[in-house]
């Protein structure tokens, strides 16, 4: 049965996808309420439920660690805008202050409404702050070499590729404050190796993987002969979408090795390799190919997400916790992400969306089961029942408002700054241009 149920899934999601645009709806919304649905029904399928079985808890870290992977590495193989602190200076601000302040905000509230212990405070926090890469597929950029420039959505997808990794250092202080009483040392150690030393590695690593997978690609691959069976086909093929994803995979790999941060390093990765030869059509394919791996991967994770539910996943659910889910898709989110936008050039209406568009998804179960196996927290079931309210909210309200606020900010011409043209070909190097023949390339 769980075999037709995500044969059926994998069929229908493209169509699916494509209709529900026109309705402003997201395909998340349908395959949750879908799995939820199916799990209530007689037909015998597996209870999940993270929060009382260790090996579901296991389970989800690692189905949802390659998920983000996927979706990192298509979040970065689409940024066609070159890498300088001008070009992404609407960044920083969500990275430095929003994200921050998210983590403080969702921690205290777990700490005094909630009722959580100090570290899973912290692990509540770490969990709920990152925007996703995943879930936030009708909000980022679409495949690269597109020519048009959309700072919302540039924002989004840059900043889901980047928070994702910079979570990583709060979920470690919240696995080193287990059984800590006060600050000491130990918080001086955390800051030096989980916040600067591992984000460093991870940045270091993901660069060096990405300028290698380039040469190889671009150097070796491209200049590769073509025989007599592919004389007639194009010269990049699916088949090139392999070296990519293992290069995504050992930059991932390498980054762990070096106790540096995996997911930081594939976005890096991605975004390197972007780079280099910015108008081939190599990376449309790439892309595609990256984000047919994601989709799969994606509609299994969406039907698990609604067994869970079905499975008394919310059953540990408080009011408090409740509201404290509903303050950050409502209230918090949205006024870190305004604070940190505030000297942004870009219109009111587009720095709106881009603090109300912060969907929360798959790297939130991935750190909360990343948490949960790495350390014995105090109340997991009202921490899964609180995250997985959140995400569900997020799903919901992201899922039904993103499409009319995209096209609202459009409509008006705010998802531009100001004093900046909708063609990207100014911010494209120069050989780039000179290779693409029309000077243009996605954002």
């Amino acid at each position: 049965m769980m075999f037709v149920i995500f044969g059926i899934g994998l069929m229908l999601a493209v169509t699916l996808e494509r209709w529900l645009a026109r309705v402003w709806m997201s395909l998340p919304i349908l395959y949750v309420a879908a799995g939820f649905l199916l799990a209530s029904l007689p037909l015998n399928l597996p209870f999940f439920n993270p929060a009382w079985d260790g090996f579901d808890a296991l389970t989800l870290e690692y189905v949802t660690e390659f998920i983000v992977i996927a979706s990192l590495a298509a979040a970065g193989i689409a940024i066609d805008r070159p890498v300088s602190w001008k070009n992404w200076r609407q960044i920083w601000p969500l990275l430095a202050v929003a994200m921050p302040l998210t983590i403080a905000a969702v921690a205290f509230l777990g700490w005094w409404a909630v009722g959580l212990a100090p570290a899973s405070a912290i692990l509540l926090g770490a969990a709920l702050a990152p925007t996703d890469p995943v879930l936030a597929r009708s909000v980022q950029v679409g495949p690269p070499g597109e020519g048009k420039r959309h700072d919302v959505r540039f924002s989004l997808t840059v900043e889901a590729g980047i928070n994702d990794g910079l979570a990583f250092p709060f979920t470690h202080l919240a696995i080193a404050a287990l059984g800590m009483s006060a600050l000491g040392g130990w918080t001086l150690e955390w800051a030096a190796y989980d916040l600067v030393y591992r984000i460093a590695a991870g940045v270091a690593a993901g660069w060096g993987i990405g300028r290698v997978g380039a040469w190889y690609i671009f150097e070796r691959e491209a200049d590769a002969p073509i025989d007599e069976v592919e004389e007639a086909t194009p010269k990049y093929s699916t088949r090139e979408g392999l070296v990519v994803l293992g290069t995504l995979l050992l930059a991932y790999g390498s980054a762990e090795l070096i106790h540096g941060y995996g997911f930081l390093a594939v976005f890096v990765a991605a975004v390197t390799a972007r780079q280099r030869e910015n108008a081939s059509r190599y990376h449309k394919i790439s892309h595609h190919f990256i984000d047919q791996i994601e989709q799969i991967v994606l509609v299994a994770v969406l039907l698990g997400f609604g067994v869970m539910l079905a499975s008394g996943v919310l059953n540990a659910l408080t009011w408090p916790a409740a509201l404290v889910g509903l303050a950050l898709v409502f209230v918090i989110r949205p006024l870190c992400g305004l604070l940190a936008e505030s000297r942004s050039d870009l219109p009111m209406a587009g720095t709106f969306a881009i603090a109300f568009l912060g969907v929360r998804g798959m790297g939130s179960i991935y750190y909360l089961a990343y948490g949960q196996n790495h350390g014995d927290f105090e109340g997991l079931p009202l921490l899964w029942a609180t995250v997985t309210f959140a995400i569900l909210v997020s799903i919901v309200v992201h899922g039904v408002l993103a499409g009319p606020l995209i096209a609202y900010v459009e409509g008006r011409k705010e998802h531009i700054h100001v004093g900046q043209k909708e063609d990207m070909a100014h911010l494209v190097p120069g050989p780039a241009r000179a290779a693409s023949g029309d000077g243009k390339t996605g954002d």
